[in-house]
């Protein structure tokens, strides 16, 4: 209610992250030079924590809801600023990604008709509204579909298999690691309980369930499958673009890939020197995007905008190839491709080999600067209960099952991979890990 009362009054909103501490929503709250910020009474406390310039001013919720207009509301434009939503910033401090209410809409629109949203709908929201797959996958399109969108104040697995279970669900969409807890959960439960929460993922009622955000381990998927019955609807975006990419809602869904263009956006692949890879071939390139999707700019940040797009198209940073019509990621051209002693290796390739290993319960791989071999794969890992393992025994077991080049030259055991508030696991942080 309150941001859509910032959009009618002509402003632009900012959603803040409750998990965040005073240091990162002051940075925030700064850098976008906010006039106001609205605090839920549940929050004060912590927002007096937080340093704010003496030219802005607090707001309860409550004031705001109950203030009526003081002057004539403004006509709204459709090129208006709408939205400044900040970057996970696994690289630098975030930016502010500027969306217009003409993205809004595209972004929104493009994902009620590829996922057929319908007034009857009913979704459990378990996401952070400070991002994209939050506020606008799940929470905006039930809004404008006229669907029914249940909040819960912080993901609890027994509380969501418990709403799953009472079988007035029809949608449901999550990251990869809230997939994971649920798994655990399920596992841990007795066998009533397993039935009972099973039943509740069964068509025609739960007619859909998502995977975003970050890359979904293969072995999640089927496992997923298995306790459910779904196969997991993968699909591909970012803050500056919303949605992309999707797996079809009727139709055959493979495992390791986020499927084909939505509605309305245009992607493709070019190779390092920014030539558009040959459609039909398997060649890797980087993904770039273009259509009424992609966000106006960063936020008071002109060169980083302009560094962002290569003649009309947004430059992704994501590696890709596309396989039989259906794009496949292979990591971040930055992140998660590592160049090693003369070849390319996809860091997400040797992540899902990885976790096949029974002392492995989740991993990540970074590539860390070497002078010998430019950069050396490394893994972190968190242990599958007291399994021990070391990395000896880790490379004797990864040479029947990876290319010598792809097998990891350093191991970190650590009790939880470092993540964001998505649950995307930060690599720049992983890489500390391994720092000399």
């Amino acid at each position: 209610m309150i941001q859509w009362g910032v959009w009618r009054a002509g402003g632009v909103a900012v959603p803040l992250a409750v998990s965040h501490p005073p240091a990162e929503l002051e940075y925030v709250i700064r850098d976008a030079e906010a006039e106001t910020v609205v605090v839920h009474p549940d929050f004060a406390a912590a927002m007096q924590a937080v340093h704010l310039p003496p030219t802005v001013r607090t707001v309860t919720t409550d004031q705001a809801v109950g203030t009526a207009p003081r002057s004539p509301l403004p006509g709204v434009a459709a090129g208006r600023r709408a939205m400044i939503v900040y970057t996970s910033g696994t690289t630098g401090k975030p930016k502010g990604v500027v969306t217009t209410h003409a993205n809004i809409v595209a972004q929104v629109t493009s994902l009620v008709t590829a996922w057929e949203w319908r007034a009857d709908d009913w979704v459990l929201l378990v996401l952070p509204l400070h991002h994209v797959h939050g506020i606008i996958n799940v929470l905006s399109c039930a809004l404008w579909a006229g669907a029914r969108c249940e909040m819960l104040a912080k993901f609890d697995a027994e509380q969501v298999w418990g709403r799953i279970a009472a079988g007035e669900l029809t949608l449901f969409m999550a990251v990869p690691t809230i997939y994971g807890k649920l798994i655990t959960a399920w596992e841990a439960a007795a066998p009533e309980r397993r039935r009972a929460w099973s039943a509740g993922c069964a068509p025609p009622r739960m007619r859909l369930m998502v995977s975003g955000s970050a890359a979904l381990p293969v072995q999640r998927l089927e496992r997923w499958r298995e306790i459910s019955g779904h196969v997991l609807l993968e699909r591909y975006g970012m803050t500056e673009i919303g949605m992309a990419l999707s797996n079809p809602l009727h139709g055959e869904r493979r495992p390791g890939f986020v499927g084909t263009p939505l509605l309305g956006v245009d992607v493709h692949l070019v190779d390092e020197a920014g030539r558009p890879v040959v459609r039909g071939e398997t060649t890797p390139g980087e993904i770039e995007v273009r259509g009424a999707t992609v966000f106006l700019e960063y936020w008071r940040r002109p060169e980083a905008t302009a560094a962002a797009f290569r003649d009309g198209w947004f430059r992704t940073g994501d590696v890709a190839v596309v396989d039989d019509g259906a794009y496949r990621i292979l990591g971040r051209s930055s992140v998660d491709i590592i160049k090693t002693g003369g070849y390319k290796v996809s860091a997400l390739e040797v992540e899902e080999v990885l976790r096949t290993h029974p002392a492995i319960a989740e991993c990540a791989v970074v590539g860390v600067e070497d002078p010998e071999w430019g950069e050396r794969i490394c893994a972190a890992v968190e242990r599958r209960g007291e399994a021990d393992l070391t990395l000896a025994a880790l490379q004797a077991w990864a040479k029947e099952r990876l290319a010598p080049y792809k097998i990891p030259r350093g191991l970190r055991s650590v009790p939880a991979l470092p993540r964001n508030a998505l649950g995307k696991v930060t690599k720049r942080e992983v890489a500390a890990l391994f720092a000399p």
